[in-house]
């Protein structure tokens, strides 16, 4: 009877430990203190998130001004180039990325049995609240993602257009690309009140809309990334032809900064904000078309 009375007292500490030990990782999981984030468009979410000192690295775009929004707020922390070798050593308690991206690093990761969380490729508003939430929930601060949520809402309801006019706008970037349907670009021209003319268009491949279309039928408004002389290669011989300068002369245009609108992040307001300006300028100085939607 006291050996099994001793049995027993060893089998009910063991649990008790195994409890102890699974009640650290749970709490582990829900507060991840060695966070490394793998691409540029999770970088700039996380740091909205948590504080620095719960980040072990972000993507080495962190810091590129072209790509990203959040250069200041990312200097002074690690980077990595999403090699698993750099992530490992790192010994990260929550690794998070963007699907299709760093995949070969994500597969070792989650062999390995790190956590690794995917968040999906946002290319509406209703993607980035998502990509917000998923975020947020992984690194213990739902509290504070729903509060960028509904900040960013906030904004969006201020910024949406009173009236029915539609002026016709296109996002044209280097190598003729057209921001069309189904990208962040097209969501934030129409939030704004403008109809964008790539809808109507039939984009070659990667979404390349020939400069002698845009020439022929020109929107209200040019919507541009990148100034043409920020790309000396011939990618950018579409924004530097005589044609287009012409066209950009005697047309209301814009630069709307890369970063802007290249990741669903809740900055994509600004975006917003700035063509609903640009919308107000061009209907009050005489342009009323209107466009209906399906």
């Amino acid at each position: 009877m006291r050996t099994r009375g001793k049995g027993l007292a060893l089998t009910l500490g063991l649990a008790v430990l195994l409890a102890a030990g699974a009640g650290i990782d749970c709490a582990r999981a829900a507060s991840p203190r060695r966070i490394v984030s793998l691409t540029v468009c999770t970088d700039q979410l996380l740091l909205d998130l948590v504080a620095h000192d719960r980040i072990a690295a972000l993507s080495y775009l962190a810091v590129d001004p072209t790509l990203s929004l959040k250069v200041e707020e990312a200097r002074g922390l690690k980077r990595v180039r999403g090699m698993a070798e750099e992530v490992l050593a790192l010994e990260p308690d929550l690794v998070i990325a963007q699907e299709y991206s760093t995949t070969a690093t994500v597969n070792l990761l989650r062999r390995l049995g790190f956590r690794v969380v995917l968040v999906p490729l946002a290319t509406d508003f209703e993607g980035l609240r998502r990509a917000i939430r998923v975020i947020a929930k992984a690194v213990g601060s739902q509290e504070r993602g729903e509060a960028m949520i509904a900040a960013f809402d906030r904004r969006l309801a201020a910024a949406a257009p009173k009236g029915p006019e539609r002026p016709r706008a296109l996002a044209y970037q280097v190598n003729s690309l057209a921001s069309g349907p189904g990208s962040l670009a097209d969501a934030a021209l129409e939030a704004a009140g403008l109809h964008n003319v790539a809808r109507d268009r039939a984009l070659g491949p990667g979404g390349r809309l020939p400069l002698e279309d845009v020439v022929a039928d020109p929107p209200d408004l040019l919507v541009l990334a990148n100034a043409p002389e920020e790309f000396r290669s011939i990618v950018g011989d579409n924004l530097r032809h005589p044609a287009f300068q012409a066209l950009m002369q005697g047309r209301p245009h814009m630069q709307l900064q890369m970063p802007l609108w290249l990741c669903a992040t809740p900055q994509i307001a600004d975006a917003v904000e700035e063509l609903g300006a640009k919308r107000r300028a061009l209907i009050a100085a005489g342009v009323r078309r209107e466009t209906r939607h399906e």
